[in-house]
């Protein structure tokens, strides 16, 4: 009897706010692998803010998701069949598995499955800290803010897997470190757990004004570098405390997801501060991902690096969760497990 895979697929296009309508639930059957191939059985599908863009048919950094086709996603998961010499059943692999129960893998192109050891690193963990997050948290932070000891740097979205990642990293590097969520509670957790030095509740704060001032009372000597996550007011008021030569990096405007206008309140202090501000895809700078999955995996490893995970159960919960990610209604990594 052949194993049946359940598949979750982009249907529609959404209009504005995505729903659950936009996607549906599919079953195929598994087909026999042919040399070079191998059979993985997803554990945790990954669910990320990028996901929201590429459902958009707009041009972007990345080719939109197929319609009828298998949603895109990181996934960790193991080898339950194998007709490939490099890899076994047993072994514990990382891909891009998309939202789907199994995923038949021609494991003879290079990087396309990666095995990793999960004597000390929990297997979920290399969907959040010790994955792409975690690298993406890495990059921005010492590629583009690169900060030195002493200096200030606020991270939007601070109870998320990238801004988390981004605190803890920083705060390594002896800096102050200035979060940004929603709600008290996330922004409790931001500094009692990760470590933060502050947390400001934006939703507390719904005009320029009251956030530029808690901007500033979080941050007396100004802001030196700054990680992107939101775009919108945020990006104004930390604008407004920015510092000269003050560095911002480029991650998400999940502001303007649903296609709403993200324009930019004082463009001229880009000039007067002499600010560097640059965006960045983290898939574009392989070569430096082995740096990053070493001090993260060593930082998780010896228990110096803290995170969160929201997990949603069952493959067909991935469509509802997906959409509470983008409400902020998840803590830390927002992962799917199937097994």
């Amino acid at each position: 009897m052949s194993t049946i895979n359940r598949q979750i697929h982009l249907v529609s296009r959404p209009q504005g706010e995505p729903s659950t309508a936009n996607f549906a639930l599919v079953e195929a059957p598994v087909e026999a692998l042919a040399d070079g191939e191998v059979l993985v059985r997803n554990h945790y599908l990954s669910l990320d803010p990028y996901m929201r863009g590429r459902m958009n048919e707009s041009k972007s950094y990345a080719q939109p998701q197929p319609l009828n086709e298998v949603m895109i996603g990181g996934t960790v998961g193991e080898v339950v069949e194998s007709r490939n010499e490099h890899f076994k059943v047993g072994d514990k692999v990382v891909g891009m598995g998309g939202w789907q129960e199994y995923q038949r893998v021609n494991a003879s192109q290079r990087g396309v499955l990666q095995k990793v050891d999960t004597t000390h690193i929990p297997l979920s963990a290399y969907l959040g800290a010790v994955g792409m997050p975690g690298v993406t948290a890495w990059y921005g932070l010492t590629q583009i803010i690169a900060p030195k000891a002493g200096e200030t740097v606020v991270v939007s979205a601070a109870s998320g897997a990238v801004g988390g990642a981004v605190g803890q990293l920083a705060k390594a590097r002896g800096c102050r470190v200035v979060g940004l969520a929603g709600g008290p509670a996330k922004c409790e957790a931001v500094v009692n757990e990760l470590g933060f030095d502050a947390c400001i509740d934006y939703k507390a704060h719904p005009d320029l004004r009251s956030l530029s001032k808690a901007l500033k009372d979080a941050c007396p000597d100004g802001i030196d570098g700054y990680f992107e996550n939101v775009g919108g007011m945020i990006l104004d008021a930390v604008m407004l405390r920015a510092n000269a030569f003050s560095r911002i990096a480029f991650c998400g405007m999940i502001a303007g997801y649903n296609g709403e206008p993200i324009p930019m309140a004082n463009p001229a202090l880009i000039l007067v501060n002499r600010m560097k501000l640059e965006g960045f895809i983290v898939s574009e700078h392989m070569q430096l991902w082995p740096e990053a999955l070493k001090e993260l995996g060593t930082m998780v490893a010896t228990g110096k690096f803290k995170y969160r995970e929201t997990v949603a159960q069952g493959l067909e919960s991935a469509p509802e969760a997906f959409l509470g990610l983008l409400k902020g209604k998840n803590f830390g990594k927002q992962l799917v497990k199937l097994v």
